[in-house]
């Protein structure tokens, strides 16, 4: 007997529970919710989505903290690019004239040491004035010593008459008109060949071919002889 009391205990303890499940079920579908008042002042209706452009950077952009960025300044850290060499390099203006010293002073070393000539007159030197009623001369001159290329220039009252002329054994020369009074005429010495100094044998001959003037110069470059002749 006692047990089936308990039994009927427990049904209706399990339809109880049941019912009150059901019941809040039934409260949960059947909550209702309130709308939602809209207000003027509802930031979601007036502000619009705009796209965030991005700003440029100025010049005198501040950095962090407060702190001044420095200006780019391409040119403050610039340094002149030069060609990376393992020897000391040297700059000439014209590579050849360097080439051309060294070469003329070891030209010059080698004369002194096998006595090859000896040192020319370093000033000018007048042969003095001589007269003549001819009207024209024979200007002639040669290489007295070795044939070693001696080179002159010749000029007639300050005109250049023969910018290059070179000195052999054998006379040679040219004919000149003579104007009355004075005509200087000057040969400059352009070099000292290879056997020192620059020398020459020179003689002027008269229309009859007279030697009028006759003498040898020893001459260092750019060393002039003279020598006057004066048309009465």
């Amino acid at each position: 007997m006692r047990e089936v009391l308990k039994f009927y205990i427990s049904v209706v303890v399990l339809i109880l529970f049941v019912v009150s499940a059901q019941a809040q079920i039934d409260s949960r579908n059947n909550s209702f919710s309130i709308p939602a008042v809209e207000t003027p002042n509802d930031s979601t209706n007036t502000i619009e989505a705009n796209p965030i452009e991005p700003i440029a950077p100025e010049n005198n952009q501040s950095g962090l903290d407060g702190l001044s960025l420095p200006k780019k300044n391409s040119s403050q850290f610039s340094l002149p690019k030069k060609e990376f060499s393992m020897t000391d390099r040297e700059e000439f203006g014209n590579p050849a004239e360097l080439y051309k010293d060294r070469l003329d002073k070891h030209m010059n070393d080698i004369k002194e040491e096998m006595y090859l000539g000896t040192v020319g007159s370093s000033v000018d030197q007048h042969f003095g004035e001589f007269r003549t009623k001819s009207k024209f001369i024979y200007v002639q001159y040669r290489d007295y010593g070795q044939q070693d290329g001696d080179l002159i220039r010749i000029f007639v009252n300050n005109e250049m008459i023969s910018p290059r002329v070179l000195l052999t054994n054998s006379f040679k020369g040219f004919v000149l008109d003579l104007k009355p009074g004075r005509n200087a005429i000057d040969f400059l010495a352009l070099n000292e060949g290879y056997a020192l100094p620059n020398t020459a044998h020179f003689r002027i001959l008269d229309e009859d071919k007279h030697v009028i003037a006759s003498d040898m110069w020893a001459l260092s470059i750019d060393v002039k002889a003279t020598i006057v002749i004066i048309k009465e």
